[in-house]
């Protein structure tokens, strides 16, 4: 057993059990019988809970009201990763499973285990002191790996459903000492699908001396967008990125990530361009991304031939001031401009902006002051991390400020096979939250 003053490890570890049962992958979702499940948890731990349906995955929103009108909003989703094939895995991805101080099973690190660990901070202050020192609200997502496609129509239309004060969500990276780091916000995301057609049907090869080849027009298109040197060649792609200012290349300066333990976990010799130090950490926090997610032939085939359909899927994450919509329109008229007129530019669904709150906002120092009480020492501050988020809603409905703290490892493989992470981080985790809860007494 893991000592915590507030938080039951039976509680959390029996939730996320209940949780990884249920299979909310996009390749593999249930993610009706998910909702429900968590609305039941959510009303177990102290809240009222409401299933808003979409066209999609459903939201779940939980609510309780606290001793101040003060309210903290918790962003969480509970979609995963596929988890591939089960014999990659050394247990059963949906089968929780315990090991050596390690918890195992799909979404544990990413999603459902910081979930888990969040509604039992709120069960276990309700238990102590037999309320909430501030409001909460407590919003699990199923669509925040397809871009949030529904949320911000939502947010819009039941504004009361979300109204609070402050943002904490779930994301990022630890440091050098393996605490995690207090991002002030996240990035935006934008997804395309970029589609060449050819022939009406599958040709024989060697008609690819006279006949276009939609796999080639995608590969040369694909080479205009991003160079070899890693420049996103988009004409005015970089218009709206700013550079640091002076204080957050302090930040940047003083942190550190395990680059070491990165690399053996992911299986790379070295990051691009041998990056190291703060220009790694520059490059991760400050930098928009071109990421080619997806290729894909149609119809698939084993023998060699010149195929119908060819398709790319990408995708960009944002810094503050762009905006999907403008970069989607670039991204057209910069394909027309070099002669790639008739491949099709689709956006794909959901994407948002980014959001910020300075890095010295007074709750971003709140947050990152907790980490004394949880883990010894101040959490070190980062403007943005390598991930998007769509906490742009919440930010533009409300302008509350927004705190993202990581959770999961290194080796977490939150993506790939034997999703895990120790069980004393998400114990942690809860009390991360128990105790930011807590401070609202001591100091409103």
């Amino acid at each position: 057993m893991i000592e915590s003053s507030l938080i039951s490890t039976d509680m959390l570890v029996d939730d996320l059990r209940q949780l990884c049962a249920i299979p909310t992958s996009t390749d593999q979702s249930e993610s009706t019988t998910a909702a429900s499940h968590i609305a039941t948890l959510m009303r177990l731990r102290g809240l009222q809970a409401e299933i808003i349906p979409t066209a999609g995955a459903p939201l779940v929103v939980g609510r309780r009201a606290g001793r101040s009108p003060f309210t903290l909003l918790l962003y969480h989703h509970y979609d995963t990763a596929p988890a591939g094939p089960w014999r990659a895995w050394n247990h059963e991805p949906f089968l929780l499973a315990e090991r050596e101080g390690y918890l195992y099973g799909r979404g544990v690190a990413d999603g459902k285990g910081p979930l888990a660990a969040h509604l039992a901070a709120i069960a276990g202050v309700i238990a102590a002191e037999g309320e909430l020192p501030i409001g909460v609200v407590v919003v699990a997502e199923g669509e925040a790996l397809q871009g949030s496609p529904h949320l911000g129509a939502l947010v819009a239309e039941h504004r009361q459903k979300f109204r609070a004060d402050a943002c904490l969500a779930t994301a990022g990276e630890r440091d050098m000492s393996g605490n995690p780091i207090c991002y002030g916000g996240a990035k935006g995301l934008l997804q395309a699908r970029l589609t060449a057609v050819g022939a009406n049907q599958i040709l024989p090869a060697g008609l690819a001396a006279t006949v276009p080849n939609p796999i080639w027009q995608i590969t040369w298109a694909l080479a205009q967008i991003k160079s070899s040197d890693e420049e996103i060649l988009i004409e005015g792609f970089y218009d709206d990125v700013e550079s640091p200012n002076r204080v957050e290349n302090q930040l940047l300066r003083a942190v550190r990530v395990d680059e070491a333990k990165r690399l053996e976990a992911w299986g790379i010799e070295h990051f691009l361009f041998d990056m190291s130090g703060a220009t790694l950490t520059t490059a991760e926090s400050t930098l928009p991304t071109c990421n080619i997610s997806a290729l894909s032939v149609e119809p698939q085939s084993e023998i060699a031939g010149v195929p119908i359909v060819a398709t790319a899927r990408i995708d960009f994450q944002l810094v503050p001031r762009q905006r999907p919509q403008v970069i989607l329109d670039r991204l057209r008229e910069h394909m027309k401009e070099k002669g790639f007129d008739t491949i099709n530019v689709e956006r794909m669904n959901g994407g948002y902006p980014a959001a910020a709150t300075p890095p010295d906002h007074a709750f971003v120092q709140r947050v990152r002051g907790i980490g004394q009480q949880t883990h010894g020492e101040p959490f070190v501050r980062l403007p943005f991390g390598p991930f998007a988020l769509p906490l742009y809603f919440f930010a533009e409905a409300f302008g509350m400020p927004l705190a993202v703290v990581g959770c999961a490892r290194q080796d977490s493989a939150t993506y790939g096979p034997n999703e895990r992470i120790p069980l004393r981080d998400l114990v942690q985790h809860g009390q991360l939250l128990a105790d930011l809860f807590t401070s609202y007494t001591q100091n409103p």
